[in-house]
């Protein structure tokens, strides 16, 4: 084997004594027996300490040749296993539990030339794109089950790759390439085209689905299909099937070892000439191609599916693209039996709409000139969805990124506003400083304003819903609604006289209303009519719509209608994907649809949009009906007027503060002290609860983030609340109420303050909790 870190095999282990005890023993006993002979000592006492040295003595021995023995077998049993791999034809490798390569075999070292990766995880990543997952899974299943396998497809084929874990702790990987089968292969079993694979001696030996429906029945050899012997390839031949002669169209793709496929089309007698009737008779799209790429014959299933009258004097490239290479290269390689048969997924160069299909090339040889047949299959639904699921890997992605993106801006803008305030308070209105403190705050807000945005289209931003009638924010918007549209762009709205209410941000609900009525009136430069309706819907069943399924029940509908340019049928399905925008560069960021997409989806509803191109879009939103009205009235609005009274109104208290941000806690503790707050700081939870070990200690308010390095702020909190039960809590965070802690029980006597909070603010929240 070729070694990487060691020639030896690892995982054979034989931990020889330590030279340093085996020379004690040694040592111990010599001392036992020359002791008689250095000291006066009685008789029996003498000759109990020459047997006991002498005892010592065969016992170090003993380890001596037993060491020696183990040894040996190492040595035999690592040259067995050694050559076992070394003459396996399967890449093979030995690492250790944290894939380091200690040795491979000589396929191993052929297969991968690049010798310089230390670690199997490095060495796969020319086959596979993730290899780390995979080792990972693998060998812990064989961890348990002492081996695993797993066949994985790659873009240069199937591998497989299996391992065992062996005595020591290391383990064994063998890396095979699963070859295709010919002929009676699944893609053959499930062609739509009757194929029968023939031997050497015209023995039968495989018929596909298509032709044991054609024939009738299984055949042996080929004298029961065909009456005239040879077969002809290229021309018309006649096959005996249950139901009486047959008039088909044989092509012959020729294999090794001595096998051939023929490919048999029925032919309409009263048809065309044979191939063309054979062609127009496949119920598939075919087509026939040049080795240098025209296409020699169709049949109207093509023409169909390719969108075009006729293929004279065209190239299969030009129809088609998005092979990664050359086509030239595929047709000559395919011509000359050196590429693999299998499908490749081309787009077709159609301008009226987008068209993936699946296409199949066979080598036939008609009249001794090879041809190709090239098969089609409509890959636009499979395309689609896998373009979909990629598309939700991605906003699933990009939602991630920017809750945490969302969340050190927070951090941020709370200690720049923050210490603003604390500036602010210092500065009065005739100070040179106080405009530039202001801008700073102003800027700092719109910075607040656009995180708001990410967490938004993240669905990760903190609501304050309201019982809403919608009839009542549309009207209230109205005037600002107006002055966004202008004078040449009519606003109309109307209401179901009969509404229901809902539950909902107000704000966050007109933000999503302002979005939807610019850009109707970005649609419309020469100026129209924009159409805000409401409507309550019942659904007697669930409403299947865009891969969305609305339940049965009420909902309350708005929708936004224009008369704008439309949006291309192409681009309807990115509208709402972040950063998208049909706007110039500089009129618009692209966050607008995706913000609204994001605030609807976490308010519980559904957002579609319909549009024709140069007649015009509809938005239409789903709220579900708020079912408890009765109960709704009691909202917490009366406590806002109790808030502004008692906002300077602050007395004395204990507030420990938890923040692991240095500028933040600055912020915060300078707020609390000027409100005459006693306040102690606490950088990790793990500070927070050794300060409240001293029991003489009294703390009226717990003011802690959430997400913190060690220990979160809800794990400390319910820690120390076991001995502290009355304390009240006042929880910050960056990330959204709902993002942490959604399977813990709640913490009692606590309230959540966003971030990024302004002095006022948290002054007033923790006024609140003490009162």
């Amino acid at each position: 084997m070729s070694g990487r870190q060691e020639t030896s095999v690892p995982e054979l282990r034989v931990y020889a004594p330590e030279h340093a005890r085996l020379a004690a023993t040694l040592l111990l006993a010599l001392m036992l027996m020359s002791g008689p002979w250095l000291l006066a000592l009685p008789d029996w006492m003498s000759r109990g300490f020459i047997m006991v040295g002498l005892t010592l003595a065969a016992v170090a021995g003993l380890m001596v040749v037993q060491t020696r023995m183990r040894l040996n077998a190492r040595a035999m049993a690592a040259e067995l296993l050694t050559g076992f791999i070394e003459k396996d034809a399967t890449p093979s490798f030995v690492t250790d539990d944290d894939g380091v390569i200690h040795a491979c075999n000589g396929a191993a070292a052929k297969r991968f030339q690049d010798g310089s990766r230390d670690t199997l995880s490095g060495t796969l990543r020319s086959i596979l794109a993730n290899p780390s997952a995979v080792l990972y899974r693998l060998q812990s299943r064989a961890r348990v089950d002492g081996a695993a396998r797993e066949d994985i497809v790659t873009r240069r084929g199937h591998v497989r790759l299996a391992v065992h874990q062996m005595t020591g702790g290391s383990f064994l990987w063998r890396v095979e390439d699963i070859q295709d089968r010919g002929g009676n292969s699944r893609g053959a079993e499930s062609m739509p085209v009757p194929m029968i694979t023939v031997g050497r001696t015209g023995a039968v030996l495989f018929m596909n689905e298509a032709a044991r429906k054609l024939i009738g029945e299984r055949v042996k050899s080929t004298d029961r299909l065909f009456p005239a012997l040879p077969v002809l390839p290229g021309r018309i031949n006649t096959l005996s099937t249950k139901n009486g002669p047959v008039q088909v169209l044989v092509s012959e793709n020729n294999r090794t070892q001595g096998r051939s496929e023929l490919f048999l089309m029925e032919v309409d007698e009263g048809g065309l000439d044979a191939a063309q009737a054979g062609l127009e008779a496949l119920p598939v799209p075919f087509l026939k191609v040049a080795p240098t790429g025209e296409i020699l014959t169709t049949n109207r299933m093509a023409l169909r599916l390719l969108g075009v009258e006729s293929c004279a004097n065209l190239k299969l490239g030009q129809l088609m693209e998005g092979l990664g290479r050359p086509m030239s290269d595929w047709l000559r390689d395919t011509a000359d039996g050196l590429a693999p048969n299998k499908s490749e997924f081309l787009r077709l160069s159609r301008s009226d709409k987008e068209v993936f299909v699946q296409v199949t090339l066979t080598r036939v040889v008609e009249e001794g000139t090879p041809v190709l047949i090239a098969v089609l299959n409509d890959a636009t639904e499979l395309k689609t969805l896998e373009a979909q699921f990629v598309q939700s890997q991605k906003m699933q992605a990009i939602g991630q990124l920017a809750g945490g993106v969302a969340h050190d801006f927070n951090n941020l803008l709370t200690a720049i506003s923050g210490h603003c305030d604390l500036l602010l308070l210092r500065h009065d209105q005739g100070d040179q400083d106080y405009g530039d403190l202001i801008q700073i705050h102003e800027n700092a807000n719109r910075a607040a304003s656009l995180v708001s945005q990410l967490l938004a289209f993240s669905r990760k931003q903190t609501l304050q819903p309201e019982i809403l009638d919608v009839r009542d924010t549309l009207s209230d918007l109205t005037h600002l609604l107006n002055r966004l549209v202008g004078e040449k762009v009519t606003l109309t709205l109307s209401h179901d006289p009969v509404m229901k209410s809902i539950r909902a941000d107000k704000r966050q609900l007109e933000q999503v209303l302002m979005n939807l009525v610019v850009n109707a009136r970005d649609a419309m430069p020469q100026g129209g009519e924009i159409r805000v309706e409401t409507e309550v819907l019942s659904l007697d069943k669930p409403l299947e719509r865009d891969r969305a399924t609305v339940p049965a029940g009420d909902w309350v509908t708005v929708k936004v209608s224009d008369e704008g340019v439309g949006i291309a049928p192409d681009k309807l399905q990115k509208v709402f994907e972040p950063f998208y925008t049909t706007k110039r560069t500089g009129e618009g960021t692209g966050l607008g649809l995706s913000t609204a997409y994001g605030i609807i989806k976490q308010t519980g509803g559904y957002i579609f949009v319909d549009s024709v191109k140069g007649h015009g879009t509809q938005f239409t939103l789903f709220f579900p009906v708020f079912k408890q009205q009765a109960d709704a009235l009691a909202v917490e609005k009366p406590a806002e007027a109790e808030d502004k009274t008692a906002a300077n109104q602050h007395g004395e208290g204990v507030v420990l503060l938890v923040e692991d941000e240095a500028p933040v806690r600055a912020f915060a503790s300078r707020a609390l002290r000027m409100r005459g707050y006693t306040v102690l700081e606490a950088e990790s939870a793990e500070d927070a609860l050794r300060t409240l070990e001293d029991p003489g200690l009294t703390v009226d308010v717990f003011v802690t983030d959430v997400v913190m390095p060690g220990m979160d702020g809800p794990s400390w909190v319910r820690e120390a609340l076991k001995e502290r039960p009355d304390t009240r809590v006042v929880f910050v965070s960056g990330y959204a109420e709902g993002a942490f802690g959604e399977a813990q029980p709640e913490v009692p006597n606590s309230v959540f303050l966003p971030k990024p909070f302004s002095l006022n603010q948290l002054t007033e929240t923790v006024h609140a909790q003490l009162h």
